[in-house]
């Protein structure tokens, strides 16, 4: 082992040592693909892999020793202290033999020299495949390889240290032959101490038999004397329930008759709701009639509106027309005048000219009704323009008298609308009313279910018996030593302790008493309707 270790360390000293030289004349960071880093990697293995122990169980490969030591706890409580004290053991002793490199100096000496490599600069990404399919052998050749580029000075050291590597590859080849008979004589021996293993086992596990079988028979007598200390309880419960039964019986004939007083009123109720909901549908169709006579009067009006003021454009623009046309007159009457003075003028001055200015006359006086004519037209669109304006001041006073209709009608909408609205208070009021008769029937209904649930709990639920019972109703176990029964106090079915372990007031017990798992459910949903 002394030798062992010494070569490591020497070998883990070449390494760091040549790794080193390689950075320095690279100058650069180092990549996985690096063959110094790996074979630094590879020779670091071999020191940590170096008196490592394998691990012995009898339990397996994949499991540990610390599931059966926690049910070794919870059958033996006084076993606690020694699972503890496993649990407690120290890590490295368990790990690496005494004269291991890890545990001596040299392990010391090799951490003092990984100090060195923060100068170095690496660029790694290994995946844990790569590092799995590595062949973990230290490759020599690395370092026995001949630099030419060494001057003479350093030939003799050079000399002396390749023969101190060519010793340390002979001694090295010694010791694995040694060690694989090490290795055999140690296959033998475990061989043995396996089949000694496995005979101290099974002693071993009679023995444990045997003190279980002793701790659930003291569990056993205990669970029998509190079976029959519950046995004697329930004795006297089942006298108190008797006399309770007798009172109940007697609350059973007032309930009934209650309930016959309940069912005669929610008759009444119903019919009255049937009432207020037929006039509810009459007053909801006589407000959607008056909504559409609304509506239809106010698209009436918009288009009444929309007519006045394209006749009121038109009135303007027959207006603007005639004023057109009175313009249009009053210059003919004026050129007409200045033709007249102008033909005394000249008769007066060109007397000698008669034929000419009778032709010209002739010619005036053609123009003259051309313009009579002309007037006569006027005069006609005129009278017919009147006419038009006379049919729309008809057409106006009609639609002012349409307009005073509407306002009309608009009054009767305004009492329409306070009519409906005085319906709609009303309609809530009755509403209002319909709420609390639907409050008052719930409140009858659940009464009258828990009345029932009172005259079933009177009338008895199937007592089922022990010997009935072999699983639990919910879920379905089996019952056993460790799973006792318990009855359920509402329904009378047989559960298990994590199935019934509810206790709730019941109306046919003063106390509180077990209940199971769906009966308790059932009766806090009750509960919380009859509140809300």
């Amino acid at each position: 082992m002394m030798e062992e270790r010494a070569n490591l360390m020497h070998m883990m000293k070449l390494s760091i040592k040549v790794l080193l030289q390689s950075a320095l004349s690279l100058g650069r960071s180092l990549d996985a693909d690096h063959a110094p880093l790996q074979q630094f990697f590879v020779v670091m293995e071999h020191c940590l892999k170096h008196g490592l122990k394998v691990k012995k169980s009898f339990i397996g490969q994949n499991k540990s020793f610390f599931g059966p030591l926690e049910l070794v706890e919870k059958l033996c409580p006084e076993a606690s202290d020694i699972a503890t004290s496993v649990r407690n053991l120290p890590e490295l002793n368990e790990f690496y033999e005494p004269e291991a490199l890890m545990m001596e100096e040299e392990g010391m000496v090799i951490v003092g020299l990984l100090v060195g490599l923060n100068v170095l600069d690496a660029n790694l990404c290994l995946k844990g495949e790569d590092l799995d399919s590595q062949v973990g052998v230290i490759d020599f050749s690395l370092y026995l390889k001949d630099v030419q580029d060494l001057d003479s000075g350093r030939e003799h050291e050079r000399i002396t240290d390749v023969l101190d590597q060519k010793n340390y590859v002979e001694e090295l080849n010694r010791h694995l032959s040694c060690t694989v008979g090490d290795l055999q004589t140690k296959i033998d021996g475990l061989e043995k101490t396996n089949s000694k293993l496995q005979e101290e086992i099974t002693k071993q596990d009679t023995k444990v038999e045997l003190e279980t079988y002793k701790q659930t028979r003291q569990g056993l007598d205990e669970m029998y004397s509190d079976v029959w200390k519950q046995l004697k309880e329930e004795k006297k419960v089942r006298l108190e329930l008797e006399k309770e039964l007798e009172l109940q019986i007697g609350m059973k004939t007032e309930m009934e008759i209650a309930m016959k007083l309940l069912e005669k009123d929610t008759h009444e109720k119903q019919d009255t709701l049937v009432a207020l909901r037929q006039q509810l549908e009459e007053v909801k169709a006589i407000n959607l009639q008056m909504f559409h006579k609304v509506q239809n009067a106010e698209n009436s009006l918009q288009q009444k509106n929309e007519a006045i003021a394209s006749f009121e454009g038109k009135t303007n623009q027959i207006m603007s027309s005639m004023k057109q046309m009175e313009e249009r007159l009053q210059q003919a009457e004026r050129a007409r005048q200045g033709a007249e003075d102008r033909s005394h003028k000249l008769q007066q001055e060109f007397s000698g000219r008669v034929s000419a200015l009778q032709l010209q006359l002739s010619q005036l006086r053609d123009q003259c009704s051309g313009l009579e004519k002309e007037l006569k037209s006027e005069k006609e669109q005129r009278q017919a323009l009147q006419r038009e304006l006379q049919h729309e001041r008809d057409t106006s006073c009609l639609l002012q008298t349409e307009l005073q209709q509407v306002e009309g009608l608009k009054k009767e909408l305004r009492e329409l609308q306070d009519e409906k609205a005085e319906l709609q208070k009303v309609c809530e009021e009755q509403e209002q009313a319909l709420q609390e008769m639907g409050l008052h029937l719930s409140q009858s209904k659940l009464k009258m279910e828990d009345i029932k649930e009172v005259n079933k709990a009177l009338k008895g639920h199937t007592w089922l018996k022990d010997d009935e019972a072999t699983y639990c109703k919910q879920c379905e176990k089996e019952f056993s030593i460790s799973r006792r029964k318990h009855h359920c106090r509402n329904c009378g079915h047989i559960f298990c302790n994590t199935c019934s372990s509810n206790e709730l007031a019941l109306p046919s017990y003063p106390k509180p008493v077990r209940v199971c798992d769906s009966c308790h459910t059932l009766l806090l949903q009750r509960c919380s309707s009859t509140a809300s």
